[in-house]
């Protein structure tokens, strides 16, 4: 099943289900999908369904940062809910330890000494992991290791 299909069935089952937030936001994905679809002027793959995807976490990881910085606990509640269920969708992530480590071996590799060479690890290190990590812990880890 692709991951277009499971969002099909997904929002059934929230319709079924009266879950209102789910539905909002698979619809919300699903919208931004068709949007994509539309721009490319072809249908989406899965890696394609997981690019849209990992773009709306990101703008949700932005506005929970946004709206705690304007103390609305209440936008931030829903907007975690809603991060909750689009993680969901994704592959699992890693951890903080096993980006440290693929950092090292991406260091040793290039010969990485300075901050000055961060741009020589992040190409290859992010090319390495894929969406599997997210870009501002892998560039955090990344300027601390070279510090």
């Amino acid at each position: 099943m692709t991951l277009k299909d499971q969002l099909q069935e997904d929002m059934k089952a929230a319709m079924r289900q009266r879950d209102a937030l789910r539905l909002s936001t698979i619809r919300m994905v699903r919208a931004a999908i068709i949007n994509a679809e539309i721009a490319t002027g072809a249908p989406l793959d899965d890696a394609g369904v997981q690019a849209v995807i990992v773009h709306d976490v990101k703008c949700h990881r932005d506005s929970i940062i946004e709206f705690a910085k304007a103390r609305r606990p209440d936008l931030v509640a829903k907007e975690e809910a809603e991060l909750a269920i689009l993680l969901s969708y994704l592959p699992q992530q890693l951890s903080r330890e096993e980006i440290v480590a693929a950092a090292r071996e991406v260091i040793a590799e290039v010969g990485a000494k300075s901050p000055a060479d961060m741009g020589k690890v992040m190409r290859p290190l992010l090319a390495r992991l894929g969406d599997r990590a997210d870009g501002r812990l892998v560039n955090q880890v990344v300027r601390e290791l070279l510090q």
